[in-house]
């Protein structure tokens, strides 16, 4: 069984930590900050909730993040997230994520994700349950990504890792 990184929350909140505090930005207003990374998309999209500070706060006690949440993050940052992985780390080649405007946000495209686990499940000749132990995770979590809105960071990072692509490989600008 391959041992896979693990992605490390607590770093990436460090490193925003370290970047709002260069700053100078409380983390209320380093919400309104990210939220507007997207200031035309939010305008088309009323309905959308926008990033709360103390949801940013806690984010280092809680030590885990959604894949969706994290991008808002990474993009502010200027960072990929296999710049968060501990452990052995797979070589990927290009890690950068796409570059997007105020007019969309970076989304998971947890289906396309999702349908490159299952091809190369298939090709290995593993069943969900054999995967979901090589990725410490139950099989539910893997086939639920085929329909999942969100997922955890971690779990999506072992799951390209494993995959031996770029995270970017299943990112993309989102218009809505």
């Amino acid at each position: 069984m391959q041992t896979l990184p693990v992605f490390d929350c607590v770093a990436l909140f460090d490193a925003l930590d370290a970047e709002r505090q260069e700053h100078g930005l409380e983390w209320y207003p380093l919400a309104t900050e990210l939220w507007e990374q997207s200031s035309e998309l939010n305008a088309e999209r009323p309905d959308d909730h926008p990033m709360c500070g103390g949801a940013l706060q806690r984010l280092r006690a809680r030590g885990a993040t959604s894949c969706q949440y994290a991008l808002f993050l990474l993009r502010w940052l200027g960072r990929a997230p296999e710049e968060f992985l501990t452990g052995p780390v797979v070589d990927v080649g290009e890690v950068a994520l796409p570059t997007v405007g105020p007019d969309s946000r970076l989304r998971w495209d947890l289906a396309a994700l999702h349908a490159a686990l299952d091809a190369e499940r298939t090709d290995r000749g593993l069943t969900w349950a054999a995967l979901g132990l090589e990725l410490d995770c139950t099989p539910s979590r893997l086939t639920n990504l085929r329909t999942a809105r969100m997922a955890d960071m971690d779990l999506v990072m072992r799951t390209t890792q494993w995959l031996g692509r770029p995270a970017a490989t299943f990112i993309h600008p989102a218009d809505w």
